[in-house]
């Protein structure tokens, strides 16, 4: 008897419906459904295949929104933490860089010189 153990813990999803979790099962409920709403109001004005490419580009985006991860994230999380790093709290990060042996060691020549400058006087 075997049992699949993911190697990453955090990986796993239990499956709901079909194999799929519930975040997919209802992205892809509303994907056949876009795509059913589109076929029944536009079948009198188009042909078959203008109207089938109509359904696969209607249901696309329900179905990437449900299956796709980025970096982790699902869609609402990646959208959420984009427009915080972009519009809400936009931060410009300005590199200063500094030498601190430089600048010690021109205080140091400042300081002899001003030493030389006394003792000549």
């Amino acid at each position: 008897m075997e049992v699949k153990i993911n190697r990453e813990i955090r990986d796993y999803t239990e499956s709901m419906f079909f194999g799929l979790n519930m975040r997919q099962f209802v992205f892809s409920l509303q994907a056949v459904a876009v795509a059913v709403v589109i076929y029944f109001v536009l079948h009198d004005h188009f042909g078959i295949g203008t109207l089938s490419w109509m359904c696969v580009l209607g249901a696309a985006p329900f179905a990437g929104i449900g299956f796709i991860k980025y970096n982790g994230l699902t869609c609402e999380q990646f959208i959420w933490a984009w427009l915080k790093s972009e519009f809400i709290i936009p931060r410009e990060l300005h590199f200063c860089p500094t030498n601190t042996y430089y600048d010690v060691l021109c205080t140091a020549i400042e300081k002899h010189e001003q030493e030389g400058l006394k003792r000549h006087d």
